[in-house]
């Protein structure tokens, strides 16, 4: 995958933190931000979940209504440019309608099937006659597209698709022979975006239309969830594809293929965010009906815990998420106007590491959160009759889409080694840091961040210190791995995925506090409300210390895989100071307060 320069926030391990007023939290949503939330919640309420039941039974008129009318209202042109007819919104926006519209169920997929894989290949690869051709239509949703990556054998090894490209002897069409899986909007879809390698050798993108001779698709698969979008196998026989339907240039698929899914992954983080606050709310509605031994079950307390936690994962989610799609906002909203789609490309490709860590963290907080509310739910939970029991199954397949889980954990770590080789992060320590590789060498320095002491952050003094630990901790061993694992790093598949999980806890924790500060220092201005402000301090306390127990467990579990007795010890030892447990912290009765004012607002509280 090719890489740009560096997204706007420092090196995820650097002892340093974006100014405040740089870092987008949900809210710092604008006016036009709430415009188009408000449209596609309409939409949702309006036409979406009457044809619920039609859309489950997989009634693919009422979704093609859905798309006609979503084109109707701007929906479908959000990231089109207005050029060809759409609307050209910021990633903030999109991200809002990704999260509204889950509430829809497998809807939402066929909607970002077409927006999202879709149509952004030939927004940010298509040449112009490609762009003037599809774009409009896209926008209006007077054609539909799809995205043909997977292969019965060749899913996360996305390179070695079998599906073949070969000039025609007239050198006017490529012939593609080949099958593609698991393909989302394959029943309806007009236009599919194609990989095939041509020659058999250079991977390529083509755009193939539903219409050609030789083209056809298999039978619905029969899923687990997800049951309201279509997923089909798309079979290619001598399909012939227009040598103007090259979608750029031969041999370089992988780049418009691996670029293309830095917004999916992303997006689907949203999705997790939105579904993510459903089960909170059918949780809560549930929890205060449901009565048992002569009470209403929310007055439980450990029933009050699970929703604590629920709420927690949830803010950290959506914290992480607009602050990525803000940070990528500011930088798209540097380049010229002219700038070319691969431009743009080149500029999300910054933050292909964040969009991995989003996609990770969320999906498995999305997990978390639906089973927590069917638990909730008892065994009214595992009944169809209930909601909860289909979120519980169109959940699941998040951490498989756009990459696997396991997949992306590889992946985080080789780009953080990517970006400091490259010199695009700096790899210098931290100010709080081991000071060397080598066990037992301890050079611990002190000093916080200056841009902290702004008004009220002493409230967060604890958990700064927590998040400097834990940073410290992840460069310290992030040095370790680089030096003992080179140069077969990559067979060190355990270790790279413990690795991961230290990048991703930091990332979530640090997205955590700097939304918090900043609602903080807002609160420092006179003219600002102070409601909700020490809603948001009693998360971040809990999760900065649940946060800094799992880097130090999975640093542990890296030290252990590398060395072994004295030497072993001596690393332990160095890894205690660097991350100290800390003053005990009675979570349960911050919890109970969390609980408390999520139950009293019916949903979901940030």
């Amino acid at each position: 995958m090719e890489q740009g320069a560096t997204g706007t926030a420092p090196g995820l391990l650097e002892d340093a933190v974006p100014e405040l007023e740089l870092v987008f939290t949900p809210e710092d949503f604008s006016t036009d931000h709430r415009m188009i939330e408000e449209t596609a919640r309409r939409f949702l309420e309006e036409d979406i979940i009457p044809r619920m039941d039609r859309l489950e039974h997989q009634d693919w008129q009422a979704t093609l209504e859905l798309m006609r009318k979503a084109g109707e209202i701007g929906l479908l042109a959000v990231e089109i440019p207005e050029a060809y007819g759409g609307l050209g919104l910021d990633k903030v926006s999109s991200s809002l309608i990704s999260e509204t519209l889950i509430r829809g169920g497998a809807f939402a997929l066929t909607y970002g099937g077409h927006v999202g894989i879709g149509t952004l290949p030939i927004v940010l690869f298509g040449n112009e006659e490609q762009k003037q051709r599809y774009l409009p239509a896209f926008a209006a949703g007077d054609r539909l597209a799809a995205y043909a990556l997977t292969e019965p054998g060749s899913g996360s090894d996305a390179l070695s698709v079998r599906t073949t490209a070969v000039l025609s002897a007239d050198g006017e069409h490529y012939v593609l022979n080949g099958t593609k899986q698991f393909i989302t909007n394959a029943a309806f879809a007009d236009v599919f975006i194609v990989y095939a390698k041509i020659d058999g050798q250079h991977f390529s993108a083509f755009i193939v239309e539903k219409d050609a001779a030789g083209f056809s698709t298999g039978p619905e698969e029969r899923k687990m969830g997800i049951k309201s979008s279509s997923t089909r196998q798309v079979i290619l026989n001598n399909v012939k594809v227009p040598k103007a339907n090259l979608l750029g240039q031969p041999g370089r698929g992988h780049v418009v293929a691996f670029n293309v899914l830095n917004f999916g992954r992303h997006k689907l983080a949203a999705g997790c965010v939105g579904m993510m606050k459903q089960a909170i709310e059918l949780a809560v509605r549930y929890a205060r009906e449901r009565r048992q031994f002569g009470r209403a079950i929310a007055e439980f307390s450990l029933i009050q815990g699970k929703i604590a936690d629920m709420n927690i994962r949830t803010y950290v989610a959506e914290s992480m998420v607009y602050r990525t799609a803000g940070d990528m906002d500011r930088e798209l909203a540097r380049l010229d106007r002219s700038a070319s789609g691969e431009q743009t490309a080149r500029t999300i490709a910054n933050f292909a590491l964040e969009c991995s860590m989003n996609k990770v963290y969320a999906s498995e907080a999305l997990d978390f959160v639906v089973d927590e509310s069917l638990q909730i739910h008892g065994g009214s939970g595992y009944i169809q009759e209930y909601e909860i029991e289909r979120l519980y199954r169109d959940a699941r397949i998040n951490r498989i889409f756009e990459g696997t889980n396991e997949i992306n954990r590889l992946i985080i770590p080789t780009m953080l080694f990517r970006k400091w080789q490259s010199g695009k992060w700096a790899a210098g320590r931290p100010a709080t840091t081991a000071g060397s590789n080598h066990a037992g060498t301890d050079n611990t320095a002190g000093g916080a961040d200056e841009r902290l002491d702004s008004p009220g952050c002493a409230a967060l003094q604890e958990e700064w210190a927590m998040l400097r630990a834990a940073k410290a901790t992840g460069w310290w061993i992030s040095s370790i791995v680089s030096e003992r694992c080179e140069p077969d790093i990559h067979g060190e598949q355990e270790i790279l995925a413990c690795l991961a999980d230290i990048l991703i806890e930091t990332y979530a924790l640090e997205s955590a506090f700097l939304r918090a500060a900043k609602a903080i220092q807002r609160v420092s201005d006179p003219a600002a409300p102070a409601d909700g402000i020490q809603h948001q301090i009693d998360m971040v306390r809990v999760c900065a210390r649940e946060a800094l127990d799992r880097v130090w467990a999975a640093a542990r579990d890296i030290l252990a895989m590398l060395e072994q007795g004295e030497a072993l010890n001596k690393w332990l030892a160095t890894l205690s100071r660097l991350a100290p447990p800390g003053r005990p912290l009675n979570k349960r009765a911050l919890k109970r307060q969390i609980a408390a004012r999520v139950l009293a607002a019916g949903r979901y509280r940030a």
